[in-house]
């Protein structure tokens, strides 16, 4: 197998195809220049050599997917592929060093985020097989467990599944209808599943290769029911791979995406696993039945065993935005050398990336990636810190917790939502399978439900900031919390980080321009987004309080009267946590072009958050009319500056032909542009060009036109 040591280097943008960009509008102003190198080296974070060393693995032709190719073939195609990462020392760097490994959490997590480049399917599955089921055996299980199983999950003798999900419930873990009961006359757990809809669903590795799961049942022993806890359940004769005695399944079949995976169900029917199997780290039962736990709460117990798991929702978050470049990297490319329809000229088409809505399309989405990017990476650093141990305290915990629930939601909406607009913005071309937008849509789609439903997430993440919210005013009276609420109506927050002024200088003047230069401001963008998500938090936090000393039903029937209030402050918060992050990198910028530049882009996320929710500001008067009127224009000033960057800003992402694999960004569209330039070029020299009517008509008008006199 290569080696890939001697295939690593600095990041190796693939060669833009030769386009010229129109220059900047003349003001006097030296044209800023933004250094690539240096750009894409701070794109690839702590990271960047395992990142490089992932995109060179990815590159090689023997991971990418085939299209078209029938699922049975594809999942044979990708179990083959986890073996070839195991020869390439892919797989190893979570792991504990007892067992061979590096204890290189942030690393590991880098390195798999790559792996979307060259199959989602091979990703995923990788995932299932080091991320889930490895990672279930080693942040829950104890060293005995590790030393048992570890290699051979490793080295892919032992093919897994992580049977958490079941039938009849998806993100409500806690309410999972398997049980575990623990039998003391024979120190044995009886893994059961009670009824059809506690089947385990939608299991990686179930439908085929999987010959062992870590299971998630209720514990049972002595009458008392524990909770969740996670089981090591063998599942299949590692020779035959036939189900074994008690353990039944089925396969899911053809899905929407991901057809490389055996995704698949499972159920037991009374299937006896050796005491000693409990991954008890967490929790813990004696020979005699007696139960025991270092937390005693069972609820934090469950949350604190679910934390161990979070390297999921970092993961794709993180690979969600791998695809979102790879995206606007075809896209933008394509849109420099795709011309269509002459508006500007008697002769020349005008190039698809000078239309001011083609570059609405793509650099706000561009802008968004930027953002996401910078946040991923400072979510990455963070579950980093936490496994590390470096700081690992329950609320160092509880942010990562929230961090990820938060942005794993917009970065796999977005990347989502990229996908289907760089296919659209490259028209029948980003439609064929061979430029890979229809391909990477379908695979990432289930993104937004698996690893935690996103809008799920975001409730998680709201019912965080209410707590938050509430510690903070838990020694003021509901009187005092009104009149905050309704002097944030008034405008007190405008007051208090000045926004006032600028709003007022609208009004009194008009001056429409110099308003837009205002809101401009980094001060001013975070005082707008910041005051937002305090409104809205403060504003739901008014309307429950007191929910939890209601009777049940009518608790219950409060919160869900506002759940779209909190989950749309959710996301407020977590599109202002990218903003800070993408401001935040800025100032490690060193360059003053590429500063310049991407200070715009930071610009354009900004302005256009405030765009999108433009009514809420105008409702709730943080903007006047007429100054809420400039965010567009000023938005489509910021356009004019970007647009001679965009290939630079894409080119930063270090994506090369053999990443993208697309035929649109390739410079073939370039060739056949300049051919037919130069043919229609040729004809009008030679003379021998055929009138066009339109012109012979207008020509015959003029002639026959009555002469004055």
């Amino acid at each position: 197998m290569t080696d890939l040591a001697d295939r690593t280097g600095g990041p190796t943008p693939a060669p833009a195809p030769s386009v010229t960009a129109p220059a900047a509008p003349s003001s006097g102003h030296v044209t800023p220049v933004v250094d690539v190198a240096a750009l894409g080296e701070q794109l690839l974070g702590r990271w960047a050599d395992i990142r490089r060393q992932a995109r060179t693995l990815a590159a090689h032709p023997e991971l990418h997917k085939i299209e078209g190719m029938p699922h049975t073939e594809h999942r044979r195609r990708v179990f083959a592929q986890l073996q070839y990462l195991v020869e390439n020392n892919a797989v190893h760097r979570a792991f504990p060093k007892s067992v061979g490994g590096e204890e290189d959490h942030g690393g590991n997590v880098a390195g798999f985020q790559e792996l979307v480049i060259a199959d989602p399917s091979l990703q995923i599955k990788a995932g299932v097989q080091w991320g889930l089921f490895g990672s279930a055996v080693m942040h829950l299980g104890t060293e005995e467990h590790h030393r048992k199983w570890l290699p051979g999950i490793m080295n892919l003798d032992i093919p897994g599944c992580f049977a958490m999900t079941e039938t009849g419930h998806g993100s409500d873990v806690a309410s999972i209808s398997t049980t575990a009961n623990y039998d003391a006359d024979t120190e044995e757990f009886v893994i059961h599943t009670p009824f059809r809809a506690a089947w385990k669903d939608y299991i990686g590795n179930a439908a085929i290769d999987g010959t062992g799961a870590v299971v998630f049942a209720q514990l049972i022993t002595k009458g008392v029911n524990h909770g969740v806890h996670a089981f090591y359940v063998d599942l299949r004769d590692p020779v035959t791979k036939d189900f074994l005695p008690g353990v039944g399944g089925e396969d899911d079949g053809v899905k929407g995406g991901l057809n490389g995976i055996d995704n698949g169900r499972l159920h037991f029917t009374h299937v006896r696993i050796p005491r000693t199997n409990l991954l008890n780290r967490y929790g813990n039962v004696d020979a005699d039945g007696t139960y025991s736990s270092p937390i005693a709460s069972p609820g934090r117990r469950f949350f604190t065993m679910l934390g161990t798991l979070v390297q999921g929702r970092v993961s794709l978050d993180g690979a969600a935005v791998t695809a979102a470049k790879m995206a606007l990297t075809t896209a933008i490319r394509y849109a420099t050398e795709r011309r269509q329809f002459n508006a500007s000229s008697a002769t020349d088409e005008e190039v698809l990336l000078d239309y001011q809505r083609h570059q609405r399309r793509l650099f706000t989405r561009l802008a968004t990636t930027y953002a996401a990017g910078f946040a991923s990476e400072q979510l990455l650093e963070k579950f980093d810190d936490v496994f590390s141990g470096r700081t690992d305290t329950d609320e160092d915990r509880q942010d990562l917790e929230t961090l990820a629930a938060a942005l794993k939601p917009l970065s796999t909406w977005h990347a989502l939502d990229t996908l289907q607009e760089c296919r659209e913005a490259c028209g029948g071309a980003g439609f064929l399978i061979e430029n890979r937008f229809g391909s990477l849509r379908a695979d990432l789609d289930v993104y937004a439900t698996f690893e935690g439903d996103n809008t799920v997430l975001l409730q998680l993440v709201a019912k965080r900031l209410l707590a938050d919210y509430a510690k903070e005013f838990r020694t003021v009276n509901f009187g005092v919390l009104a009149r905050y609420v309704v002097g944030q109506a008034a405008g007190v927050a405008i007051h208090r980080t000045g926004l006032r002024g600028v709003a007022q200088f609208v009004a009194d003047t008009g001056q429409v321009q110099k308003a837009a230069t205002a809101i401009k401001d980094e001060a001013s963008q975070r005082a707008l987004l910041t005051d937002r998500v305090q409104t809205m938090v403060a504003e739901a936090g008014t309307a429950l309080r007191g929910v939890n000393k209601m009777p049940q039903q009518k608790g219950a029937a409060l919160f869900n009267k506002h759940q779209d209030d909190l989950i749309e402050a959710a996301r407020a918060h977590a599109e202002l946590l990218q903003w800070e992050a993408f401001t935040e990198a800025l100032g490690h910028v060193e360059d003053p072009g590429t500063r310049k530049v991407l200070t715009w882009l930071r610009d354009l996320f900004g302005l256009s958050l405030i765009e999108k929710n433009l009514s809420w500001y105008l409702m709730n008067g943080r903007l006047s009319m007429q100054r809420g009127r400039t965010v567009g224009d000023y938005i489509n000033r910021l356009l004019v500056k970007i647009r001679p960057h965009a290939v630079d800003l894409v080119d930063a992402f270090g994506l090369g032909p053999e990443h993208l694999r697309a035929a649109v960004a390739t410079g073939a569209e370039k060739t056949r542009q300049d051919e037919a330039r130069d043919y229609y070029r040729t004809q009008r020299a030679s003379g021998t060009a055929p009138v066009d009517e339109k012109i012979l008509l207008a020509r015959q008008a003029r002639t026959a036109k009555p002469q004055a006199g």
